[in-house]
């Protein structure tokens, strides 16, 4: 047992060296890439085809899906005209570096401007490894109750901007907003948050033209 730190730590700076190279890579192609997290269920997919259209004619969407099994995801980005790339995981509860750098190669980078790295859906292991992306981004749920940042505060530490989705439901799930902030605020003060409904679309266009000026605040930093 004395031996399982260093070999986590080993594993951990391994795939932290291959997200370096992956963001290298995608800075070269002027691509802006988030990691995107979040539990089953809180509507990941359907926030990502909202993002589709809330952004159509601004940014050209790539989407790289994780999941465990299957194609479900890729399916509906590519239906919906995105180019998409599934990983599955074969029972891996995160995706890392190495996964991502073989996505990439599938994917025609130079006609993307946004690419949305699809984590598999849980709270713990994601946070834990980095991918390469510019920043990560966590989707809450209403459904999934207002005390998720106090029983997983690793995963709202570590990402750069929170949505709450699915806020159509407030009037119907017991979901006390102001203890839900208090406990992100307490983890990750200042931290950008969109509450939104992807099947309303109320808040979806703050949320459009902050991915727009992310992008843009990336292409000055990091010009062709």
């Amino acid at each position: 047992m004395k031996h399982t730190i260093p070999i986590v730590e080993n594993i951990l700076s391994a795939n932290d060296r291959l997200a370096a190279e992956n963001h290298t890579r995608l800075d070269a192609d002027g691509v802006f890439a988030i990691n995107l997290m979040a539990s089953p269920g809180a509507g990941s997919t359907s926030l990502i085809l909202a993002t589709l259209e809330a952004l159509a004619g601004r940014l050209r969407l790539g989407v790289i899906e994780g999941d465990l099994a299957g194609s479900i995801d890729a399916d509906k980005a590519a239906a919906a005209g995105i180019p998409a790339v599934q990983i599955n995981t074969g029972g891996e509860c995160h995706l890392d570096a190495v996964m991502v750098r073989g996505a990439l190669d599938s994917l025609p980078l130079g006609r993307i401007d946004l690419l949305i790295i699809e984590n598999v859906g849980n709270l713990v292991c994601p946070a834990a490894f980095q991918l390469g992306s510019h920043l990560n981004l966590l989707i809450a749920s209403i459904p999934e109750g207002d005390d998720k940042p106090y029983k997983y505060p690793g995963m709202y530490r570590g990402v750069q901007a929170l949505v709450i989705n699915k806020t159509d439901l407030l009037p119907y799930v017991p979901f006390n907003m102001d203890y839900f902030r208090r406990g992100v605020e307490a983890l990750n003060p200042g931290l950008a948050t969109f509450p939104l409904s992807c099947r309303t679309g109320e808040g979806l266009p703050a949320f459009a033209d902050w991915l727009v000026g992310q992008v843009q605040h990336g292409r000055k930093k990091n010009p062709r």
